[in-house]
């Protein structure tokens, strides 16, 4: 089948952020173009990231510089994934998170108490903590050794998250060290899950015949759309090579250079 031609079906964009659309904080060329095009021709665009360091008002600050106006709703992110999950399933749950201020703001939005008492944790949650401590990483540690049965949450499984220079460590290198230590694995919620695509999805009302996800990682943005039943789009202006994904299990519906190439096909 030439996948191509459900471009043309597509009217849900779920995109990822860095590395598809911008670089560190450089935003791609064509990206102001692509958006405006999407939603001139009636479409929807949504920014669906891993990426749990930033809270969705730190991210519309962050686009705004980049000169792109976005709305709360505009988003999914990991965050909310995560608090989703936690809703239902760990309902007024005392949480521990090794994560940054933004991410415990969006967690105590969905309602949740954030506490550094150990004797009063419910659940750890992990995040891409750029506020990293060890002090962090040891009470993670105490809690995972001295209580076997505490739920242990992750909201991403990335091991890299990019940069302009190359990578930095991300929640799931993090929580390979944290194995290293309990021989525990978090449950991870975040792509390539297919949560937040089918959550973006029941927000808007689109079927996955009519969305798309669009990322450079193939081990969460293509598996987490393959997932969901979404046609995938893998961008190569990322972390994936064309050495990497010829080495891949997982195959996207679609290969692109760059997200350019959807604007391309929208003209």
């Amino acid at each position: 089948m030439n996948y191509f031609d459900e471009l043309k079906n597509i009217k849900l964009y779920l995109f990822d952020m860095d590395g598809t659309l911008y670089l560190g904080d450089r935003l791609y060329d064509f990206t102001k173009e692509l958006l405006e095009t999407i939603r001139k021709s009636g479409g929807k665009y949504m920014f669906m990231t891993n990426n749990s360091s930033k809270s969705v008002n730190d991210y519309i600050k962050k686009l705004d510089k980049l000169g792109i106006k976005a709305e709360y709703g505009d988003f999914i992110t990991s965050s909310q994934a995560t608090s989703y999950y936690l809703e239902k399933y760990h309902k007024n749950a005392r949480l521990y998170v090794c994560g940054t201020e933004s991410l415990k703001e969006e967690l105590r939005r969905g309602g949740f108490t954030v506490t550094e008492d150990l004797n009063e944790v419910d659940v750890i949650v992990m995040g891409f903590d750029t506020e990293l401590t060890f002090k962090k990483l040891h009470d993670v540690s105490y809690m995972l050794l001295t209580r076997k049965d505490i739920p242990y949450i992750a909201t991403n499984p990335d091991y890299v998250c990019p940069t302009e220079f190359g990578s930095v460590p991300d929640c799931g290198s993090v929580c390979d060290m944290l194995y290293n230590v309990s021989k525990r694995r978090p449950i991870f919620i975040g792509k390539p899950e297919p949560l937040m695509p089918i959550l973006a999805m029941e927000k808007t009302g689109y079927t996955r015949e009519q969305t798309a996800v669009i990322g450079d990682r193939i081990y969460t943005d293509i598996k987490s759309g393959l997932n969901a039943g979404a046609l995938t789009i893998l961008v190569l202006s990322g972390e994936t090579t064309v050495d990497i994904l010829n080495s891949s299990k997982e195959k996207p519906h679609i290969v692109m250079q760059s997200a350019k190439e959807i604007l391309d096909s929208l003209k």
